[in-house]
């Protein structure tokens, strides 16, 4: 399917269920800059949802190699571009995949589309790491795969406070003087974590003071290293 010249069944009936939205939402649909505006989501949306339509196991079948051949290979940086499926609001980012071969390779290339097959899907970022890994899995049965997306989502972005915002550079000490007189007293190994307190912006320091409950969500983010998102749970 061309997203730009050809879509699936449905259009129409989209087209009017949004224009009820728009109805629903306060707006009026007959003014000059909505008139469009379902057709236009219509069509949008089936393109963001086409993975519906394709087979990402086909897409590593067609290009399937013998390859006496098993050192890891790694394609890194894939786009990503999905809808979380919560609010069906955007989360995008990037996709690093790694694998060993166990006889067979595929293009390098055929990787970056099972990540977009899977991710023009109404998804879950947990889900769709796990269905790229499996699809590659089950279809070329490697020694071992191992897929990372790093992503940021808008349903977090949009929908939140951001309540607190820094950079390393502003700490008193830096990391590597942090690292250097701490491994004076202590022996530092690999997953050793170093607590280095928290930028400027904790609930107990605002005026008047802020604290989370039960169902709040808190995503933290360090940029070149990940997102992690965690819901609040009374206990």
């Amino acid at each position: 399917m061309n997203p730009e010249t050809e879509f699936r069944d449905g259009l129409d009936d989209l087209a009017v269920h949004y224009k009820e939205v728009l109805k629903l939402l306060g707006e009026d649909p007959e003014r000059e800059g909505l008139q469009k505006t379902p057709m236009r989501v219509s069509k949008a949306m089936q393109i963001l949802t086409r993975g519906y339509t394709q087979d990402p196991h086909k897409v590593l079948t067609d290009a399937i190699f013998k390859e006496d051949y098993n050192q890891m290979v790694i394609v890194k940086d894939i786009d990503v571009f999905s809808l979380c499926e919560h609010h069906m609001l955007p989360f995008y980012g990037k996709a690093h995949i790694a694998y060993i071969p166990n006889g067979y390779i595929t293009g390098l290339s055929k990787i970056a589309r099972v990540v977009d097959i899977f991710s023009h899907r109404l998804q879950v970022q947990e889900r769709l790491t796990q269905q790229i890994k499996d699809c590659i899995q089950e279809t070329l049965k490697p020694q071992g795969v191992m897929v990372v997306i790093e992503a940021k989502h808008m349903c977090m972005q949009m929908r939140g406070v951001e309540k607190q915002n820094s950079n390393t550079k502003f700490m008193l000490f830096n990391i590597n003087d942090l690292i250097e007189d701490l491994s004076t007293v202590f022996t530092l190994e690999a997953g050793d974590i170093i607590a280095t307190g928290t930028p400027a912006g904790v609930g107990a320091g605002r005026d008047p003071q802020e604290w989370m409950y039960d169902g709040d969500v808190v995503e933290a983010t360090v940029e070149g290293i990940g997102t992690i998102v965690n819901t609040i749970k009374e206990i």
